[in-house]
């Protein structure tokens, strides 16, 4: 093991040196018991220590991973764990008919479960244990909304998952912002949809109660930073993804399977609707031509 130890000996005291004044950072003053210690031979040390805990394999093997959890691209190139996409049940706002999108009342009571979105949560959990999905172990990612976390508790009791296991998600997994949209009908949202088929660029109309107007192209930003977070902090868990809203899912699965964002309506979730994302429908990843592709020649690449 290297220790540290002193660039002067205990016996070099310029008070009792009657030679001429010799700097201790010269190399004619460094004592004879210190070792030259480089980089390379620190890793060279490093690695004797370490390898009778890594074979080659394995060490490959790890190393692999690490490149594939990085940033995660949709679709993915592969998947680290096992994922249950959750839409929560009806919201008292939409047993009412009226769009409710505005992150600043998330955590209001009134948007809560209605009676019948309690019942379509009931329903929810009892498929997810029908599945297994929390037979061996399992993460719950609700939105910090109320209604979605409200699902989360009861998919935790009905499953046997302890509240140490459900994780709320602050700001990702947020309802999709419908901007002036905000408190009208629930069929209007209709003309977002709309808008949606035709780029997945356009932004509902703005409004200036703090309601974001958010393009699918923003959820889909949002939805794979979490991605991102889940694919690195957990390693071949079970994760249940609880949204409020449908958008978030739709859009999701849309990265997922590769499926043009502006169809993200044909996956749309209903209330209380549960699904297993199925790394089977995940279609296999394909390197760009940056990648596969060569020049030989430069600049003349042919």
């Amino acid at each position: 093991m290297l220790t540290a130890t002193s660039l002067v000996s205990s016996n070099s005291n310029p008070a009792h040196n009657n030679s001429s004044s010799i700097s201790p950072f010269s190399s004619d003053s460094k004592p004879s018991h210190i070792v030259s210690v480089n980089r390379r031979n620190l890793i060279a040390s490093l690695s004797i220590t370490l390898a009778p805990f890594f074979t080659l394999a394995e060490f490959k093997k790890h190393t692999h991973y690490a490149e594939a959890r990085g940033l995660f691209q949709m679709p993915p190139v592969r998947l680290t764990n096992r994922y249950y996409f959750v839409r929560a049940g009806e919201s008292q706002y939409e047993s009412l008919g009226i769009i409710n999108t505005n992150p600043v009342a998330k955590t209001s009571v009134d948007n809560g479960l209605s009676e019948k979105g309690k019942k379509q949560t009931v329903r929810a959990a009892l498929e997810l244990k029908s599945m297994g999905a929390c037979e061996s172990n399992c993460w719950i990612w609700p939105s910090i909304t109320q209604r979605a976390y409200q699902a989360a508790e009861i998919i935790a009791a009905v499953n046997g998952v302890t509240r140490s296991q459900i994780v709320p998600e602050y700001s990702f997994l947020d309802a999709r912002g419908l901007g002036a949209y905000e408190g009208k009908k629930l069929d209007s949202v209709s003309e977002v949809y709309a808008s949606d088929s035709l780029s997945s660029n356009i932004k509902p109309p703005p409004i200036d109660d703090g309601t974001p107007n958010e393009s699918v192209q923003d959820v889909f930003v949002r939805v794979t930073q979490l991605m991102s977070i889940l694919e690195t902090q957990y390693s071949e868990d079970t994760v249940i993804i609880v949204s409020p809203d449908s958008d978030n899912l739709s859009v999701l699965q849309a990265g997922m399977v590769g499926l043009e964002l502006r169809r993200h309506r044909d996956l749309a979730f209903g209330p209380g609707e549960v699904r297993f994302v199925d790394a089977s429908s995940i279609p296999p990843y394909k390197q760009p031509a940056s990648a596969v592709y060569k020049c030989l020649n430069p600049p003349n690449c042919t």
